[in-house]
């Protein structure tokens, strides 16, 4: 019989080694969107901290993702900005369309799999002043932003997660307020 130190371990072929980020976490200069609104207000972030810079990615991607490759990582998990791509509610902005595109060029170019999420706990502004996830037609209201991401980068990417966390992002936003739209309490979110 052999024990478990006799036997060889490791991972398959084809397993995907890597990280993960949230555009509005690490981007920077992302105003149009409720997380910008809501770091705004007194007392909702700790420190008064602001997402303002966050570390640059939006400009420094290169830089980050050679330091992924370095780590001989193969995936990385990113979210595309919803507010950036369509700043208001059916106009889109075709240089944040060639930009994701430069980004996700770049991390297959380093031999990195994308998987690209399309809502990462962001929402623009235009969404939330219609109610946001609340409101009754807000999957209408996502379904242009992702059609338009899926048919101008989809052959970039491979893998995609249409919202992260969403029971995580549920709770946070409706029942402990520590995510906009800050309700606490609010059972019915789940």
């Amino acid at each position: 019989m052999s024990s478990v130190t006799d036997r060889t371990r490791g991972f398959p072929d084809g397993f995907l080694w890597g990280t993960a980020s949230a555009a509005h976490q690490v981007e920077g200069d992302n105003r149009n969107c409720d997380w910008w609104e809501f770091e705004q207000e007194p007392g909702r972030i700790a420190n008064g901290d602001s997402s303002a810079v966050a570390n640059d990615h939006y400009h420094r991607y290169r830089e980050d993702f050679a330091l992924l490759r370095e780590l001989n990582q193969n995936a990385h998990r990113l979210s595309i900005e919803w507010s950036r791509i369509e700043p208001s509610q059916g106009e889109f902005d075709a240089h944040q369309i060639r930009h994701y595109r430069d980004v996700l060029g770049d991390l297959r170019e380093q031999g990195i799999q994308p998987m690209v999420t399309l809502h990462h706990f962001t929402s623009p502004s235009w969404f939330t002043s219609k109610g946001g996830w609340s409101a009754n037609d807000s999957a209408h209201a996502f379904l242009p932003f992702v059609h338009r991401v899926v048919d101008q980068l989809g052959d970039l990417v491979g893998l995609w997660c249409t919202i992260n966390e969403p029971n995580l992002y549920a709770a946070n936003a409706w029942i402990t307020g520590e995510f906009p739209p800050g309700r606490k309490g609010d059972l019915a979110a789940m």
